[in-house]
């Protein structure tokens, strides 16, 4: 069954391209022909000591991907694939694969390890290969070392593919027990120690009786304590994640190890190498994170309850802590603001310093403040530097009464600084805090304002003067002027910003055509601060944004001409032209929303579509959305006008509707439908066919990404509210497919939150649709044809009441969706109502909701029905 493959193997590593693809064609064919056969040959090349090391390794790989693929229909597939393959293949293949981890050869042993784990993620939740930990555990007791280090891999990548459910409690123990025991200092061999420490990261997720027993749990965290002082720098980063692991999963059960593990941490921070020193921190964070939703939640729950106690262990650290975090910020690198990825302690240090700020609020100040006053105007730029990011890291968290006076003070020396100071890093992180303060504390709430007559003026000289520095400071200069406009979002009908429009948005475009612009992201902040500025602008500047109609129209015009570029060239015009489109969608919607100015929008409209039309010819996502977005934002504004453009845009609308493969241009088309819908009402009606038919299309895809499905739902509702009792064509055909998904997706038991959270945004699209279409067929004369349907519909909300776990938006979107079958069917709908199992529960819980828009809604529903009942 088997054959020989390891020439053809060596062959498909072959640097000569004819060689290398008859190999691979061979390879395909012999998978094709006997796939057990070619994973038997695989799996036996992999284990034989005698063939080369280069074909070994490749043939582990194939194994690899012959179980398993990033996409999730493909793994599916592929799972299948492998369940229903002949038993003694199976069996042979893996044979093969525990002999391998016996193996002299380091890569051999840590592909098979993957392979293992890869085979018992697919059989192990079927009740298959019920003896492979077993024999796993039994090899831990052999005397070969490099056997044990492979045996604890494989464990570890194990607990990485299977879920906790899927392992009895007797092998979790024995697991953990061999696991700890790596770890040992005892364990003389560090590849051992090594592989024990991150398998018992993943194997954390299953200990959670072990962290029940004070016993049990005291042995593993003195044994993880112990292993972050191994003289082996990557034992010890191992070992801190292992801490960062268990205070995100145990953090109740941390209190009487929290002191020691200060002590650990704080050391690591002050003397170890910085991947060590970095994890140390990620805990404090870690431990942040833990307490601000701890007590978000005992906020937000109204009888001030929370499932976990919050410990307070960052408020009882905060006078050691603070220091600590402090000392970092001093680390910095030189090159740090111009590398977009850099990640160092300085940077770790001033995140964690923002996440205790959010945690424990105005405790931190009095910590923090003389810090920032010692070193803000030292000639060392490394201190003024840390002063800096140290003041705008604690900007969030403690009240605007606590640094509204601290801020005013600092606000002219920072804007004098982000001008004057000599080094670029304290110009970067100086615009980088103001823009935090104008974020945080410059905004109609706050009682004693940061900026007001007196400054306004200065701030933005100075910001527009910092747009000329070098990228990465005019960036953050860029992102402070966003914040400032954010500011006046809704300050009434003037706005301080009013008399320097002009030059604000002259500065930007400017800033947009800088020979550097595309450096730290440089014109994408530039555009992005244009769009805000635009956004939050009043109805005073309404003539000038007018006028920038035609020079945006002029700058994607110049960008679609652009001809010969190089593949780079493209790249960066397709990013341009991607903003240009977002920068109009901002502008059109801004004089839409004006009735001045709605005029302005049909005179330009065919220009502005002939623009996008072209757009569409480039082939780039990002540019296709944007165009997209901005045309749906149009259609919005002139209403029936945008029906002169069907007859184009409509096969652009159809090709994107199909493209699964970027699945985003297709969830914004599908949006754009239906805002086209909204603007066209009846006018839609000769498109619908090929709409619906699309849209019905892809909700029965495989292929298409799951994200997409909520709005398509959606979609077909706008169009049955947009075209009233026509839909009756296209009624039986959408009913049979919502109820097919409403059965699917009314109960969620035995899924994780993240699948709860995505069934109930289907079920929402699924009552969203529901609802348009009996609003759509309201008062008509074919409203007889929806009553078949209203059984269906109350069992799905019955089913979705009963589960108990709606989220707020659905329990809305459903007492809707009883209201409007009332409401459209009358007495039809009364008795059916009456003798639904919990339609009348479901009701009273939403009339005593303390979510207003939610009573709204069954308030409005109990008035439907009881007039449907007294009928």
């Amino acid at each position: 069954m088997a054959m020989e493959v390891t020439q053809v193997l060596l062959s498909a590593q072959s640097i000569d391209g004819n060689v290398r693809k008859h190999a691979e064609d061979s390879l395909r064919q012999f998978q094709e022909q006997n796939l057990p056969g070619f994973l038997v040959s695989l799996s036996g090349e992999l284990a034989s000591e005698d063939k080369p090391v280069d074909s070994r390794k490749l043939a582990g790989l194939i194994l690899k991907n012959a179980l398993d693929a990033k996409d999730e229909n493909r793994k599916q597939e592929l799972v299948q694939r492998w369940l229903s393959l002949d038993p003694v293949a199976k069996t042979q293949v893996k044979s093969c694969l525990l002999q391998t981890l016996s193996s002299l050869v380091p890569d051999a042993r840590s592909t098979a390890t993957q392979v293992i784990a890869k085979v018992a993620g697919i059989e192990l939740p079927q009740k298959q290969w019920p003896e492979l930990i077993g024999s796993l555990l039994s090899n831990i007791h052999q005397v070969p070392t490099h056997v044990k280090q492979a045996t604890l891999e494989t464990l570890g990548y194990l607990c990485e593919e299977v879920s906790p459910q899927v392992v009895d409690q007797d092998q979790v123990n024995k697991i953990l027990t061999a696991v700890v025991q790596g770890m040992n200092a005892s364990e003389g061999n560090n590849d051992v120690r090594l592989a024990a420490t991150r398998a018992l990261y993943n194997a954390l997720g299953f200990a959670q009786a072990n962290f029940s027993n004070d016993m049990e749990r005291d042995y593993i965290m003195r044994v993880v304590c112990e292993t972050t002082v191994c003289p082996e720098l990557k034992i010890r980063q191992a070992a801190f994640e292992c801490l960062v692991s268990i205070a995100a999963m145990y953090y109740e059960k941390l209190a009487p190890y929290i002191q020691d593990i200060y002590n650990i941490t704080a050391k690591a921070v002050r003397v170890d190498e910085e991947p060590v020193a970095l994890q140390a921190i990620e805990f404090w964070s870690t431990i942040c994170d833990e307490e601000t939703d701890i007590l978000e939640e005992y906020m937000g729950d109204s009888n001030g309850d929370s499932d976990i106690p919050c410990f307070y262990f960052i408020k009882q650290a905060l006078p050691a802590l603070i220091p600590l975090l402090l000392e970092t910020l001093l680390k910095q690198e030189e090159d740090q603001d111009l590398d977009e990825g850099a990640w160092n302690i300085a940077m770790a240090g001033g995140t964690c310093l923002g996440l205790v700020a959010r945690t424990v609020g105005d405790d931190i100040v009095p910590l923090v403040m003389p810090f920032i006053e010692e070193n803000i105007t030292k000639p060392d730029w490394r201190q003024r530097e840390a002063a800096s990011y140290a003041f705008g890291s604690i900007l969030e968290g403690p009240s605007p009464d606590k640094l509204a006076p601290l801020v005013n003070h600092a606000l002219p020396f920072m804007l004098s600084a982000l001008v004057k100071d000599p080094n670029n890093h304290v110009k970067d992180t100086t615009a980088w805090t103001l823009g935090r303060m104008f974020e945080f504390l410059h905004s109609s709430i706050v009682g004693t304002p940061i900026i007001n007559e007196g400054n306004c003026q200065q701030i933005i000289t100075v910001l527009l003067q910092s747009m000329k520095d070098v990228p990465n400071v005019a960036e953050k200069a860029c992102g402070a002027l966003y914040f400032l406009a954010q500011g006046y979002e809704d300050v009434g009908p003037t706005s301080p910003l009013t008399p320097l429009f002009q030059e604000i948005v002259q500065s930007l475009l400017t800033v947009t055509h800088r020979e550097d612009a595309t450096e730290s992201r440089l014109r994408t902040a530039a555009y992005e601060t244009l769009n805000e500025v635009v956004r939050c602008s009043t109805d005073e500047t309404a003539t000038l944004v007018v006028q920038l109609v035609s020079v945006i129209m002029m700058e994607l015009h110049k960008c679609l001409e652009a001809q010969n570029l190089s593949s780079d060239e493209r790249e960066k015009r397709s990013e341009l032209i991607g903003l240009l489109c977002g920068c109009m969608q901002v502008i059109i919607q801004k004089l839409g929303s004006l009735d001045s100015t709605k005029y302005v929008l049909v005179q330009y409209s065919d220009q502005i579509m002939r623009l996008f039309f072209r757009v569409f010819a480039c082939r780039n996502a990002t540019a296709h959305e944007e165009a997209m977005l901005a045309i749906g934002a149009l259609a919005y504004s002139i209403g029936q006008e945008f029906s002169n453009y069907m007859p184009e845009f409509y096969k652009f609308l159809e090709m994107d509707l199909q493209n699964f493969e970027e699945y985003q241009v297709c969830a914004v088309t599908v949006g754009v439908v239906g805002d086209i819908c909204r603007a066209l009402e009846l006018k839609i009606l000769p498109y619908c066919d090929g709409i619906m038919t699309q849209l019905l299309k892809n909700l029965s895809s495989d292929n298409l990404h799951r994200s997409v499905k909520p709005p398509l739902f959606s979609c077909i509702g706008d169009i049955a509210l947009a075209i009233g009792d026509n839909f009756n064509k296209y009624l039986m055909y959408a009913m049979n497919t919502l109820q097919l998904a409403a059965e699917m997706y009314a109960h969620t038991s035995g899924f994780d939150d993240e699948m709860t959270e995505y069934i109930n945004s289907l079920r929402n699209g699924i009552l969203e649709a529901y609802s348009a279409i009996f609003q759509g067929f309201k008062n008509s004369s074919k409203t007889q044809l929806l009553i078949p349907y209203a059984p269906h519909i109350l069992q799905f909300l019955d089913s979705i009441y009963m589960e108990k776990d709606m989220d707020d938006v659905v329990m809305k979107t459903a007492i809707g969706v009883l209201g409007d079958l009332a409401d459209t069917l009358g007495s039809n709908a009364g008795s059916l109502i009456q003798q639904s199992l919990s339609s009348r529960d479901f009701l009273n819980e939403c009339l005593t909701s303390e979510d207003h828009l939610i009573k709204e809604s069954a308030e409005w529903a109990r008035l439907a029905i009881n007039r449907a009942i007294s009928v």
